[in-house]
């Protein structure tokens, strides 16, 4: 069975083995019996590669602390070229 992880918000957290059919019912705090909810929170990504952990924690911080893109100081603007010679000669 596997391990689920719940919060009582007078004890605090507390993990507990439950089937899947039980996994989101909520279950008493083996502590003080008040009915404590399932906590959700990222899997263990302890082997995954360098590349995807830095990838899901730059997904995961933009969801809450979105990038701001800006115009570079002193308005500078990039020109690019629109085709046309470019002092070639052929």
């Amino acid at each position: 069975m596997p391990v689920y992880e719940f919060l009582c918000e007078g004890c605090g957290p507390f993990e507990q083995r439950r089937s899947f059919a039980e996994a989101s019912e909520p279950i008493r705090c083996p502590s003080c019996g008040e009915e404590a909810r399932r906590v959700y929170s990222m899997p263990a990504t302890k082997n995954t590669p360098t590349a995807l952990s830095n990838a899901m924690h730059h997904a995961e911080k933009s969801a809450h602390e979105p990038e701001v893109v800006r115009q570079p100081a002193g308005g500078t603007r990039y020109r690019t070229s629109h085709g046309g010679h470019h002092g070639h000669n052929h």
